[in-house]
């Protein structure tokens, strides 16, 4: 297991991140929510932009060290409440809002690189060597928070708890799949977390990255 070479890079995209693309991924599923009619994440003051209460700790930690470790980032900010009972269309509501947190990851990740590609595309000059090396440093960082974010889009869809992608599965399942899947994650939700951190650690990332890597080829390609 070696250090990704760009690792400052990696890691500055890291901080903007937590400081901007978590939060709006919390801050949409509490959005959809509450759309939907169920105000819990309203009342816990979840429905901000404030990054202080949407961190999770282990979430951002496991985010920097695949950054430092791996080509696949894994991460996620402290899970929004939401009462499934209140959501219109029920468990069905809870799909959309579980949805609507990748799906942030998503639009972010195309709005940084379609500003980029039209800076580009415009031939933005290149006065001095100084300023040079500024914007491979800035392309660098873009890079990294443009792949970050389509990494996350398609972790948190993985049908795995504690991740949006399960809670996206468990509105969509018959009422008996759906209570097993509640034991399952009663049972060994607490578990994943660290599965994941071993899975940095023994250089797993790199594996789950080749597994993934035609599907964040082609959205990074697009």
């Amino acid at each position: 297991m070696g250090i990704n070479n760009d690792w400052p890079y990696a890691i500055v995209a890291v901080a903007i991140m937590l400081l901007v693309g978590f939060p709006i991924h919390e801050f949409m599923h509490a959005f959809a929510a509450n759309r939907l009619g169920d105000s819990t994440a309203r009342w816990q003051g979840r429905l901000t932009l404030d990054p202080r209460v949407h961190i999770d700790p282990m979430g951002a930690a496991l985010l920097a060290m695949s950054a430092l470790f791996s080509s696949f980032f894994i991460g996620w900010a402290r899970p929004t409440p939401v009462n499934p009972m209140n959501l219109q269309g029920g468990r069905r509501g809870e799909a959309v809002v579980a949805v609507a947190g990748p799906l942030s990851n998503l639009v972010l990740a195309a709005v940084v690189a379609v500003v980029f590609r039209l800076w580009l595309d415009q031939g933005a000059t290149i006065a001095s060597a100084t300023s040079e090396q500024i914007w491979s440093t800035v392309f660098r960082i873009l890079y990294f928070f443009v792949a970050i974010n389509v990494s996350l889009f398609v972790f948190n869809l993985l049908p795995i708890p504690p991740l949006d992608g399960w809670a996206a599965l468990l509105g969509i399942v018959d009422n008996k799949l759906h209570w097993q899947l509640r034991q399952f994650q009663a049972r060994y939700a607490q578990f994943i977390p660290f599965i994941f951190l071993a899975l940095i650690l023994l250089g797993g990332g790199e594996i789950i990255g080749r597994l993934v890597d035609p599907i964040l080829r082609t959205l990074l390609g697009i």
